[in-house]
């Protein structure tokens, strides 16, 4: 018999796997088991974490701390430990804590003994760091697929509109004529910028933990390089303590997400506002409207409301992880569990974002007519008029207070800008003549700006084939 307090023998020999192990005799309170089980949001780590384990037996085979044989075992029950969870032929247990566990515990069920020497020279601390990277990497991958696919669609718009007047704003109110071609790539710009940053982050992320161990790697002759270039890294992670204890790339990663969803707002209000009655630049597509239970006119922008909301959600995501992470000491602290949600929300709420925003940039019905009555207010071309005297020679500064007295003069008049008696020119200033009047013409004042980064249609084409040509480099057709 075995004594009190003392599992039988056959459980002290092979006890199932866990993080408690053999240290403890009595089972964790229930109560304390269901706050410390991840397995409801880790399960998302399976496939990630059988690569990883697959990867880890053949290296721990190719130096000799478990056989060929034991390794192809491990190989092949990982396979079939995978597909059982995926189909959902087999639920993960809560009990066993999380997904590493629930999937040692069924490989040992299945394969015996070869499976007990899988967590040879590792530790759960590297295993969940490695894990959570490879998932870092993929997500990264994808949000920068779904970037470039709205890039297209973007640069498609705009080359379709690149003429297309219509009012640039600042503070919300008409400020100079501009193109709606322009206007959209000002979001092509935004989003190539959070390309870059996806980028940069995954460039961070590729490096591999596994082999540090708890916190202090391992004596035994391990191969971290081996398994670091298996599966896709560029290189093993250079300190223990730090690998295991770095959750840099999901912060990272987040705050990627989270000024894409600033960006999106910024679209996402533009849209509530160009489709109101109020402006009518443009008309979403059904798809992407909802009616009103009430009132049977209602055509509401709901997706681009929910893509201006979307944002406070990741921006908590990022703030959460931050907190998290602060102040924890070296290395790993259970704490960092935490950082696991909302990493994964971030690149949940971020996925859903980019995938309907090619369909709802495609079917967008824009109301040019509408744009350039907007656009036609002389009073947008005040500083052209302003340049144009400077291009005579007139100080820029005096020729602002002079456009400055022309606009305070049209104002008492009650005209446009444009509409003020030539005869009276002169007595607002020497300088004004007649044929000034004609650069407050928004299609004349545009086509002139014709400068790097301009608003010309010139300018904006130009723009749109460099877009193009690295959209086509990257496999895209434009």
């Amino acid at each position: 018999m075995s004594e009190p307090g003392r599992p039988p023998a056959s459980e002290q020999n092979h006890p199932k796997p866990g993080g408690r192990g053999a240290r403890f005799s009595a089972a964790m309170d229930e109560a304390a088991a269901a706050l410390n089980a991840s397995v409801k949001f880790d399960r998302r780590l399976l496939r990630d974490d059988v690569r990883g384990s697959q990867a880890h037996a053949r290296m721990l085979a190719a130096v000799g701390l478990i056989s060929k044989e034991d390794a192809e075992a491990i190989v092949a029950g990982l396979d079939r430990v995978a597909q059982e969870f995926a189909e959902g032929g087999r639920p993960m247990d809560p009990a066993l804590e999380d997904v590493h566990m629930n999937v040692e515990s069924r490989l040992i069920e299945l394969i015996g003994d070869p499976g007990r020497r899988l967590h040879t020279a590792r530790s759960r601390n590297d295993q969940v760091a490695t894990d959570m990277r490879l998932y870092a990497l993929a997500a990264a991958s994808e949000m920068v697929a779904g970037l470039d696919r709205t890039r297209v669609v973007l640069c498609r718009r705009a080359r379709e509109h690149a003429a297309t007047l219509l009012p640039g704003y600042t503070h919300l109110q008409r400020a100079q004529a501009v193109t709606l071609g322009h206007h959209l790539l000002a979001y092509a710009e935004m989003l190539g910028r959070d390309r870059g940053r996806f980028l940069d982050a995954a460039q961070r992320a590729a490096e591999c933990p596994l082999g540090s161990g708890a916190l202090a790697a391992t004596s035994l002759p391990i191969k971290r390089e081996m398994t670091a270039s298996a599966l896709g890294f560029r290189a093993p992670t250079r300190n223990s303590l730090d690998a295991v204890s770095d959750r840099d790339f999901c912060a990272e990663l987040a705050f990627a997400c989270a000024l894409l969803g600033v960006h999106l707002s910024r679209l996402g209000e533009e849209l509530v506002l160009w489709s109101s009655s109020e402006f009518g630049f443009v008309r979403l597509g059904e798809g992407y409207c909802s009616g009103s239970s009430l009132m049977p006119q209602k055509r509401n922008p709901d997706i681009a409301e929910l893509l201006r909301a979307k944002s406070g959600r990741l921006l908590g995501d990022l703030v959460a992880l931050l907190t998290v992470c602060k102040g924890l000491a070296l290395a790993y602290n259970k704490d960092l569990q935490e950082t696991q949600e909302p990493f994964y929300d971030a690149i949940d709420t971020t996925r859903a974002s980019l995938a309907v925003l090619p369909g709802l940039l495609a079917g967008l019905e824009f109301n040019p007519e509408r744009m350039k009555e907007a656009a036609r207010d002389p009073a947008l071309g005040a500083t052209d008029l302003a340049e144009h005297l400077v291009r005579e020679g007139v100080p820029f500064r005096r020729a602002h207070e002079i456009v400055g007295h022309l606009v305070r003069h049209a104002e008492r008049l009650g005209v446009l800008l444009s509409e003020v008696p030539e005869a009276e020119l002169a007595g607002i200033a020497p300088e004004l003549h007649p044929t000034c009047l004609q650069t407050l013409n928004p299609s004349r004042a545009v086509a002139a700006r014709t400068v790097i980064g301009g608003p010309a249609p010139a300018q904006v084409m130009h723009e749109v084939e460099r877009l193009t040509a690295e959209l086509r480099g990257l496999g895209f057709e434009v």
